[in-house]
Parts: structure tokens; sequence; C-alpha cells
């Protein structure tokens, strides 16, 4: 890893002559994926206890559920001028990175119909999460994109041998940045372990003069 940032970084310095300082800058675009939350309430509070089986909960009956897969995307269009040898090119990728949670759903379990209390109560528990996820996935939006414009926006663009820019690209944001920034948006597991608490577990199970409670027998 450490040898391809630095063949990137020689590719990167300052701009040729003729059609070189015709291209434009190189960019990064940082943005959230924006998709619907989809809601189930097929399934029983058993089988959601088994969907959430690996994550870490003080109950083992779980009546809801809110599960977001990570998910990141990379879209580069680049701009290139290749020099009259043929052998070398100047090149200048725009790169849109858009990443978060899809999809991302909110179970509740068949066993409380909706519209009734109980439904509710958990319902909006889940939504306690939904709200965590969204403003975990805005609050780490600028250091995405300060971190990915201090390595590509460089202003200028890259030189290089015609045909492995492209390619040294597209390696790096495989194997660098996508793992990263799914670490990054994986973070948020810390702060949804706050809202599972034990006692807001024996809240919601109480509440609704103890139909909850009873129907999760």
């Amino acid at each position: 890893m450490r040898a391809l940032i630095l063949v990137l970084a020689f590719l990167s310095g300052p701009a040729w002559p003729d059609g070189c300082d015709q291209l434009p800058p190189p960019s990064v675009t940082v943005k959230r994926l924006a998709e619907p939350v989809s809601l189930n309430t097929t399934y029983s509070y058993k089988s959601i206890s088994i969907l959430a089986s690996s994550l870490p909960r003080p109950e083992k009956r779980v009546l809801g559920l809110t599960r977001g897969n990570a998910r990141v995307k990379f879209e580069i269009k680049t701009f290139s001028y290749v020099d009259r040898s043929g052998r070398w090119e100047c090149f200048s990728p725009q790169i849109v990175v858009s990443y978060g949670f899809s999809p991302m759903t909110v179970y509740v379990a068949k066993e409380f119909p909706e519209g009734s209390c109980a439904y509710n109560e958990i319902y909006q528990h889940e939504l306690r999460h939904v709200a965590t996820y969204q403003e975990h996935l805005a609050s780490i939006e600028n250091v995405l994109a300060e971190t990915l414009n201090r390595r590509y926006a460089t202003g200028t663009p890259w030189q290089g041998p015609v045909g492995q820019t492209q390619t040294a690209l597209q390696k790096e944001m495989n194997e660098r940045w996508m793992p990263y920034i799914k670490r990054e948006i994986e973070r948020v597991e810390s702060a949804q372990a706050l809202i599972d608490t034990p006692e807001e577990y024996r809240r919601v199970a109480e509440s609704c003069n103890g139909d909850i409670k009873r129907l999760a027998r």
C-alpha cells in the first residue's frame, strides 16, 4: 500500500504545457446516500431476536430492530491528455464518493399490530436508532471530504505513463479508502449501544399497561 501511495504522489506534479494546462484540476465530492428507510412487520420477535444475535444486546428477546448495511460507492470521471509520443499523459480525476447505509430497515415484531400502544412504543424506540445512524453519517461528512481532498485535490493534473494512472487510482480507492470509510461509518455502533441499555429495555417492556411483556412471553 505504501508503494502505491508513493507512485501516485510521484505522478502528481506541475502541469505540463500544451494540452495539460487545459484540463480541469482534480476534485473530490463527498455525499451521503439518500434512501428511504423501509419498515418490516412480518417477522416474529423470535425471528428478530435471531437477526440481532450478532449484536451486543442486554436482552435475549428483541422486539424491534434497526439494521443498516454500510455502503461506499466511488464514481470516477477522468480527463486526460496524451503527449505526441503516445507514452505519457496528464490525468485529472473527478471523484464522487457516496456513502451511507443501504438498505436500512426497521423491524417491529408482528405480535404488535400497527397502531397499537405496543407497536408505537417499539417503533419510536427504533426511530432513535435511525436518527443516530443519520446523525453519525452527517458528523463524518466533513472529515471524509477533507481527508480525500487532501489526498486527491492536488490543484494540477497528475502525470505518468499512459494507462497506469487510472489503474493505480482505482486500486488505491478499493484497497485503502473503501475500508477506511466503512470503518468510519461503523463507528456508529458505540452510539447505538448507548440506546439499548437494560433500563431502556425494561421501560419498553413495562409500558402500555404490561401489554408488551404479556405478548412477548
